[in-house]
């Protein structure tokens, strides 16, 4: 019995019956199957343990107390096997269940009990490692799966955290600022806020959006929105004062936009008109806005200078002062560019002053100053501005000053001798003593259309180089004028004398109240919009004319045969005035061919069939034809005669167009012979001499 406990062999039956209850019972609670689970597995073993112990009742205090420790031990790994075989429950909630380890403490244990547990110990270790192995070969094999998942949590995380922070940044940034608007208003309305306006939510918006739209647009700096024409005449005409600030800076602004918009239109073909339109402003109160606009406008387009310079010129004339305050900021712009090192303010500069020498504006002794300055000390950049600025006012120094330009020209060929500067400076000295040798050819003084300004008119300025020169800057900004009203009266009537419009100008110049000088370009064509309906445009650049005729020649040319082309044309709707364009054309179309195409004599006579008015088109065709005959050439006559033959055989055309042809020696010339030979030549080849002399008979 004893060696049969040892070994722990149990019965199947009892196995089975003993692993009932106590693993389906929870974990939560004491179940009785854990009190009475052993006994009940062991119930045979305990019955003959009993019964041993019965009989031996005589047998020493030791071997009793050995036996129950191994029949103890017995039964707790019987509990333990069969645990093990069902799988019911983890190595790791036995070993952490504190009444088992409590149990197993309180009865001593033998050396083979110890053992048993301490294999069992490293078998579950065993299991337990080789599944954590498992795992981790499985992360081994994916192991950007584990990394993505990290890094999902983490950008989760930080998304949380920044739409909290930011939500809360929010929410602070605008109690400031809603407490800096009500600190600014109160101090705007001269109190200070109080703790509960600061710490309050904002409600003063609307009210800070209207305080600023009550500010005047036309009162800043800058002069506010852009004010449309005719709102800018309705505003003028709502004050009352003529004199006010309101009013001269309404007036001010629209002399500024009149004056830039005229200087941006100028060139050689309109100068006469916008120098016309230029004097209706008042240009002596905005003198510093002309020279501003001029400069400028120079200054981004250097190639239309020689017609701002004759701008220049013709209100020189007129305004002396004018005249002279731009030369002085051209002055003053070259030497501002000297200093600076500025080649590209230097070259525009003195192209400017080069020009306004050619006009008799300035004085030359101001060129010749310039280019002493330019190659006093010769570099690249200062020979260069200098070449460039004898082209343009060589001829002139030519003609007023020949020993100041030789002294310049013989400064030019010491730096050349040099040879202290680049290559291409070089050769750009060598090209200017070109061009002088050829005379400035393609340099003239003043260039064709611009020579506007009579000798007796003109008024040179002598400005020196180095003298100091007032801008007079405050000129270019508004400034409230307390004799309005009587400075406008006086350049009225400055302007009748140079206008002369003494008469004419007289009834026009009382309406407004002098609104006429604050009209810029855009409200005449707004005045003007209601008088377009009246007037009657007539093309004189034949722009319509040329595109109808490159319409009739692709038609003429992609057709395959003369009835689609007939076809093609008709349907064009072109108006009757041009029904005389379209036979010239088809005539024209056929002259340009190398020889006589049949084509064209049909084209022409199926047009002659249709309608009465292309036949009479062609009549009179002939007739200017046969009169310019001289003009044309050999094979174009040829081609001519050869189409006119085939309408006289048809029948297209009357007869009766031979009317124009008179056979003598002094109504004939070599070509109009030649065609009435090639004419009658085509009739007989059509007809037959006989009926040919039969229809001229009938005749």
């Amino acid at each position: 019995m004893s060696v049969a406990v040892s070994d722990g062999c149990v019965a199947p039956g009892e196995e089975s019956e003993g692993d009932g209850s106590p693993e389906k019972a929870e974990p939560g609670r004491r179940p009785r199957a854990r009190s009475s689970g052993p006994s009940s597995k062991g119930s045979s073993d305990g019955d003959s343990s009993d019964e041993d112990s019965d009989g031996s009742e005589d047998s020493d205090a030791g071997g009793r107390h050995r036996m129950k420790s191994r029949v103890a031990h017995i039964r707790h790994g019987l509990g333990d096997d069969s645990r093990d075989q069902r799988g019911s429950s983890s190595p790791e909630k036995r070993d952490g269940d504190p009444r088992s380890r409590s149990r197993s403490r309180s009865r001593p244990r033998s050396f083979h009990s110890w053992e048993r547990e301490r294999s069992e110990d490293r078998d579950r270790w065993y299991q337990r490692g080789r599944r954590g192995t498992d795992r981790n070969s499985d992360r081994e094999r994916y192991p950007s799966r584990d990394r993505d998942r990290e890094r999902y949590r983490d950008r989760e995380r930080d998304r949380e955290r920044y739409e909290r922070r930011s939500s809360r940044d929010r929410e602070r940034s605008r109690r400031e600022r809603s407490s800096r608007e009500r600190e600014v208003e109160s101090r705007r309305r001269g109190r200070s806020p109080s703790p509960a306006q600061l710490d309050g939510p904002p409600t003063e918006e609307p009210a800070v959006k209207k305080k600023k739209e009550e500010l005047d647009p036309i009162l800043t700096r800058t002069g506010g929105a852009y004010i449309p024409p005719a709102r800018l005449r309705m505003m003028q005409a709502q004050i009352t004062d003529k004199a006010s600030l309101a009013y001269q800076r309404m007036s001010w602004e629209a002399l500024k936009k009149s004056i830039n918009g005229l200087i941006n239109k100028v060139n050689v073909s309109n100068i006469a008109n916008i120098i016309h339109e230029l004097l209706q402003e008042n240009i002596v109160r905005g003198r510093g806005l002309l020279a501003r606009s001029i400069l400028q406008a120079q200054g981004a387009s250097p190639i239309f200078t020689h017609v701002y310079a004759a701008v220049v010129a013709i209100i020189n004339s007129k305004f002396p002062q004018i005249g002279e305050l731009i030369l002085k900021r051209l002055i003053l712009n070259f030497r501002k560019g000297y200093r600076r090192n500025d080649k590209q303010q230097c070259l525009t500069a003195s192209k400017f002053v080069a020009h306004l020498i050619n006009q008799n504006v300035a004085h030359e002794v101001l060129c010749l100053e310039m280019l002493t300055l330019l190659l006093e000390r010769p570099t690249d950049d200062s020979v260069e501005v200098a070449i460039s600025f004898l082209k343009e006012c060589g001829l002139k120094l030519t003609e007023v000053s020949p020993r100041g330009i030789n002294a310049i020209f013989e400064r030019l060929r010491n730096v050349l001798h040099e040879s202290e500067i680049d290559k291409r400076v070089q050769y750009m000295i060598e090209v200017m003593f070109a061009i002088r040798k050829d005379g400035f050819k393609d340099h003239p003084v003043i260039s064709e259309g611009l020579d506007l300004v009579e000798e007796d008119d003109q008024f040179t300025h002598m400005l020196p180089l180095e003298d100091d020169y007032n801008p007079e800057d405050v000129l270019n900004v508004f400034k409230m004028d307390t004799d309005f009203l009587g400075n406008e009266e006086k350049y009225k009537e400055i302007k009748k004398e140079i206008l002369d419009e003494g008469s004419s100008g007289s009834g026009s110049g009382d309406d407004g109240e002098g609104s006429d000088e604050d009209e810029n370009d855009e409200e005449a064509e707004e005045e003007g919009g209601d008088e377009q309906d009246k007037v009657t445009i007539f093309d004189k650049t034949e722009v319509n004319l040329v595109a109808f005729r490159r319409t009739i020649y692709l038609a003429i040319q992609s057709s395959l045969d003369f009835e689609e082309c007939a076809h093609k044309l008709i349907k064009m709707d072109f108006p009757e005035s041009q029904t005389k364009e379209l036979c010239n054309m088809i005539l024209d179309c056929c002259a340009q061919q190398r020889t006589y195409e049949k084509f064209f004599g049909l084209l022409a006579g199926r047009f002659c069939l249709l309608k009465k008015e292309y036949m009479e088109s062609f009549e009179a065709i002939f007739q200017e034809q046969y009169e310019t005959i001289h003009r044309l050439e050999t094979n174009k006559l040829r081609n001519v005669a050869r189409m006119f033959a085939h309408l006289l055989y048809t029948d297209s055309i009357p007869w009766s167009v031979l009317e124009c042809i008179k056979m003598s020696e002094d109504t004939t010339t070599s070509s109009s012979r030649i065609f009435v030979k090639i004419l009658f030549q085509e009739l007989c080849a059509y007809m037959g001499l006989p009926k040919l002399n039969e229809r001229l008979k009938d005749l």
